[in-house]
């Protein structure tokens, strides 16, 4: 089975880093990221990583032709100086941008990474900006679309703390008990665990438009999880057997 091509745009935050780390010692995934400055790599990462502006990402996208391309680039209300044009900058223009270039390139599958909530209705800025690139990307009609919705993430920022986010995260441990039913999508997930769920689907062969939430991106990993024992086991296996087919 030929290796898994994927593009990974959004390198430097929290879930970038989180699948850079994923990826390593899977020989299934060739992993490449693009980023708008250099980042260090995981301990044991066989990758590429592009160091280019955005003005140079489609040509990127089109020169590599990965199976599929991850977007997972997000900013916040604070880091956009509570400016409603600079935050869409960045999560609403930039993602359609990369979006574009990868259906411009003929690229089958695309992975965005939105939020629990998102509705281009909601009177939130932050969600009614995730709704309309939500809308705006089924509009592009991949031949693969996976919009993933996460709640609160966890997992430690490297480069980039931010005390009230580490603070929420350390509470959705304890509001979590308490999502039951339909409130379970709101639960919060790890970054780890997002890592698994988008290189999970990210080898799905099935076309169609589809939105993971919180069951759905856990049932994701868990695939991940399984099939990474099951063929350690079966690697095992073959090493502990000798020429007849016998443990030696």
């Amino acid at each position: 089975m030929s290796r898994r091509r994927i593009l990974l745009i959004g390198a430097t935050g929290l879930i970038g880093r989180a699948v850079m780390q994923c990826a390593v010692g899977d020989d299934d995934i060739h992993l490449a990221a693009v980023a708008r400055r250099r980042v260090g790599l995981p301990e044991g990462a066989r990758m590429e990583m592009f160091v280019a502006g955005i003005e140079h990402w489609a040509e990127i996208i089109e020169s590599l032709q990965p199976d599929c391309v991850v977007c997972a680039l997000g900013t916040t209300w604070a880091k956009a100086g509570e400016d409603e044009a600079a935050f869409r900058a960045v999560d609403e223009k930039l993602v359609l941008d990369v979006a574009q270039a990868t259906k411009n390139a003929n690229i089958r599958q695309f992975i965005c990474v939105s939020a629990i909530g998102a509705d281009r209705s909601s009177r939130h800025l932050y969600m009614r900006v995730k709704g309309e690139v939500e809308a705006a990307l089924q509009k592009m009609r991949f031949v693969r679309l996976d919009i993933l919705r996460p709640g609160q993430l966890r997992g430690e920022r490297v480069e980039d703390p931010r005390p009230r986010e580490q603070w929420l995260a350390r509470l959705s441990r304890v509001l979590d008990l308490f999502l039951h039913g339909g409130m379970r999508r709101f639960r919060s997930i790890s970054a780890a665990h997002m890592a698994e769920a988008i290189l999970d689907l990210a080898q799905e062969k099935a076309g169609g438009r589809f939105v993971h939430e919180y069951d759905a991106l856990m049932r994701a990993a868990r695939r991940l999880e399984r099939s990474r024992a099951e063929r350690a086991a079966i690697e095992q296996g073959e090493v502990g057997k000798g020429g007849n087919g016998k443990l030696a």
